[in-house]
């Protein structure tokens, strides 16, 4: 019983100490390097006092099944985390041939801006629309509803000053 509860003790605190890095990581990225390095206090602190007790305890084959496991699923989780924490802005170039498509999706709230574009045997058009994460899900179901062929291209935006983003 000692060993199946010092299992999950090392399992949770894993899934705690590398959900931590993850958003840390991201947050590090992003040049937030304040709550970077306090997250990273927090999370080598956690690690340390993991892998102390795992190691103190002889090898074990559960307690590495715990400790790799609670380090996969903490992956998972910080993913998870950092989607809903860290807020960000994106870039969505969308080239399509259906006209229509574009006052669909201003009729749904997003800032459309449209370039006339060649493509390699039509013209077609480049459409440019900034959103926040939050949205890009909802975004591209709209564009596959009514184009599923549209060439979707999304890159993060580092800076925006102006412009229509609600």
């Amino acid at each position: 019983m000692e060993l199946f509860i010092l299992c999950l003790k090392i399992f949770f605190a894993r899934i705690l100490d590398v959900s931590l890095g993850t958003v840390r990581t991201i947050f590090t990225v992003k040049g937030k390097s304040l709550i970077s390095a306090l997250i990273g206090f927090i999370e080598v602190l956690v690690w340390f006092l993991v892998a102390r007790e795992a190691l103190s305890n002889g090898v074990n084959i559960f307690i590495a099944i715990s400790y790799s496991l609670g380090y996969s699923i903490g992956i998972y989780i910080g993913s998870i985390l950092s989607k809903k924490l860290i807020k960000s802005n994106l870039n969505v170039q969308v080239i399509t041939d259906n006209y229509d498509l574009i006052s669909i999706l201003r009729s749904k709230g997003f800032a459309v801006s449209v370039l006339d574009i060649k493509g390699k045997d039509s013209n077609k058009y480049m459409l440019i629309i900034g959103i926040h994460n939050n949205k890009k899900d909802l975004l591209i179901d709209e564009i596959k509803k009514y184009d599923k062929d549209a060439f979707i291209y999304i890159n993060e935006t580092i800076y925006i000053q102006n412009g229509y983003i609600k």
